[in-house]
């Protein structure tokens, strides 16, 4: 269900975990940042007290950071728990609308709470040229049953995983207008230089039936700490309070997010970064026999494969202690889809080597 595992990797592979060179998880290659260390360095002494359970500080920073009312914030261990939450709200309507192929987090939160799905799958073609991945392509307002909307829900992400496409904000305007709740998941919204993000966080205030899910472990290369936050209607996120257990973030945590937000230098040589080494790995990957990557606005690819990407998975980590993702979890790509993150452009030429040589085998 999720990339990153490494024991099983490093298993398969022969070696140590920390031997193991990962693109199966759309971390930042470049973090955690330094502002990060220092503050979790400079706050061993506040771990002998609990933490604020209003989060206050946190809030306050994520507030400014977002130009929202800190009433407006829910800070949570990862956005994986705040989805859970989402998903419970989503479970008391009628229906919840799914845009597929989706990360598998999205089904497990919805079972949880037995909701009732609707599935709309993205359709997108490689060739010649790939077409944009739009909502209107998935499901057509005008094809639906208008009134039904109105007590059903909406569950997607924007940049989209695992196709990396990005919708624009006015392309969801229209389902904030028919549906009763949407919620949008922008764990990779970050990555998108601020000109270019679509994010629907300043739309929150005009629409209480909207909900927005951030991550701040991926952008910042923290995902051992596990942070994330919700932006939301007060009423809703004190409800969610009231569901959850105390203190899910942890003192570092909180106070490592406050000082990342703040590290402009460390964002702006993410955006630099990624730039150039996302087309040198689109590129690339497009080179090669037997692959078509989807260009990505966020930090990963989605790769077309004509071999069997278990079987690519295997060879590139026997012979090259690589690791990328197979899409097995996305059950709609199968086996003839992989991902990967995008990471140095080092890295990436590795990557691409060692693909080179284990496509030429067959």
């Amino acid at each position: 269900m999720h990339g990153g595992n490494l024991v099983w990797a490093a298993k398969l592979a022969g070696c140590s975990p920390s031997a193991i060179l990962d693109f199966s998880a759309s971390i930042n290659p470049l973090g955690p940042p330094d502002s990060a260390i220092v503050a979790i360095q400079n706050a061993w002494e506040e771990l002998r007290a609990y933490p604020d359970p209003n989060y206050t500080a946190l809030c306050a920073a994520l507030s400014q950071f977002h130009q929202v009312p800190p009433e407006w914030v829910l800070p949570g261990n990862g956005s994986a728990e705040l989805l859970t939450w989402a998903c419970r709200d989503l479970a008391e309507l009628t229906a919840t609308y799914l845009i597929t192929p989706a990360f598998g987090d999205y089904r497990r939160a919805l079972k949880a709470f037995e909701a009732k799905t609707i599935e709309r799958p993205l359709k997108f073609e490689l060739n010649p040229q790939p077409s944009k991945l739009t909502l209107q392509n998935a499901f057509p307002l005008d094809c639906l049953d208008r009134p039904m909307l109105s007590s059903c829900g909406l569950l997607l992400n924007n940049p989209h995983n695992p196709t990396g496409a990005l919708f624009d904000i006015d392309e969801i305007l229209p389902y904030l207008e028919q549906f009763r709740l949407v919620v949008v998941d922008e764990a990779f919204m970050d990555f998108l230089l601020p000109g270019q993000q679509q994010s629907l966080i300043d739309r929150v205030a005009t629409f209480p039936n909207l909900v927005i899910l951030r991550s701040l472990t991926k952008f910042y290369s923290l995902p051992g700490l596990r942070l994330g936050y919700a932006i939301a209607h007060p009423d809703r996120l004190n409800r969610w309070q009231q569901w959850r257990d105390p203190w899910t973030v942890n003192t570092l945590a909180a106070i490592a997010a406050i000082a990342i937000i703040q590290d402009t230098a460390f964002q702006q040589r993410t955006w630099d970064w990624l730039q150039a080494a996302r087309l040198q790995l689109w590129q690339g990957l497009a080179n090669l026999p037997g692959l078509d990557p989807l260009p990505g606005a966020a930090n990963f690819l989605l790769v077309r494969s004509e071999q069997s990407t278990q079987q690519l998975q295997q060879a590139l980590l026997q012979r090259h202690r690589i690791l990328i993702r197979d899409c097995l979890s996305f059950a709609e790509l199968g086996d003839r889809y992989f991902r990967v993150a995008v990471r140095t452009e080092a890295e990436n030429q590795r990557l691409l080597a060692g693909l080179a040589e284990v496509l030429s085998l067959d």
